[in-house]
């Protein structure tokens, strides 16, 4: 994908930034423009005014997923989308001149989130493969012991379990929610489940409880530096990530060119 920084690029004089711009559409999806400081203090006074947030970390896998699923699309309309990866950024220089002010990835953004909250918070995690959320959850609480971690469940529980899940997140009302069940299901089970009187903050986070449990390794510093972890996940998982980074990456480039044609750069 960084070869198509040069038509990103090319296009910048043509599609010009709008400082004032709170989103930007990106396939379809409306994308917030945030800084990273910005955006960790908008979850922080949602939960400390018990606002509800549905949040979401769009990448290019969840634009293209998105293109097919019209209802999905509507979904995250109502959610706050923050961007992921280098996709979405290639996509907003194309369209608008400008990568966005910051890379928001969920992996990275929560724990930034937990070291920066001086109010202690009760962080709740469901999703993953039966025993990664435990894992997940006592790696947390030994790096940020201000805060609370439970876990509700894994994500692999019976359809008929759902019900009984969802209503004791409203018992217990969690400031956080974390979902980490890949997009789009998680994004489905936020928009469709969830409410205010379940939680204050819901957020799909992907692979985070993953790399907390050390199910999967992160990549090094200088190859996330470079904004090339999609690659080094593509070669930890070929089998599992070739149709999304192989053959999603390209579509996804296409679909920004297209957006692109259709509107005259203008997003």
């Amino acid at each position: 994908m960084r070869a198509s920084l040069s038509i990103a690029s090319a296009s910048a004089s043509r599609g010009r930034n709008r400082p004032g711009l709170a989103k930007r559409n990106i396939g379809g999806v409306g994308i917030a423009v945030k800084e990273r400081e910005t955006a960790i203090a908008e979850i922080l006074d949602a939960v400390e005014t018990g606002r509800h947030v549905k949040l979401a970390f769009c990448n290019a896998n969840l634009v293209n997923v998105v293109a097919g699923d019209a209802a999905l699309r509507r979904s995250l309309s109502k959610f706050l989308m923050l961007p992921d990866g280098i996709g979405v950024d290639i996509g907003s220089r194309l369209l608008y001149g400008a990568p966005f002010p910051a890379n928001l990835n969920g992996t990275d953004f929560f724990p930034d989130l937990f070291a920066r909250s001086e109010r202690p918070l009760h962080v709740a995690l469901l999703g993953g493969k039966p025993g990664v959320p435990d894992r997940a959850a006592a790696r947390l609480a030994q790096r940020y012991p201000a805060h609370r971690f439970s876990v509700v469940s894994h994500g692999y529980y019976e359809p008929s379990e759902e019900k009984r899940l969802v209503e004791g997140l409203e018992a217990e009302r969690p400031d956080l929610l974390l979902v980490a069940m890949g997009n789009p299901l998680q994004e489905r089970f936020i928009a469709d489940r969830l409410a205010s009187q379940h939680v204050s903050v819901a957020a799909g986070v992907g692979a985070l409880f993953d790399f907390l449990a050390d199910e999967v390794s992160r990549a090094p510093k200088a190859i996330r530096k470079a904004r090339l972890e999609w690659a080094y996940r593509l070669w930890l998982e070929p089998a599992r990530l070739w149709r999304r980074y192989v053959v999603g990456n390209p579509v996804f480039l296409l679909r920004m060119v297209g957006q692109y044609v259709r509107t005259g750069g203008r997003g």
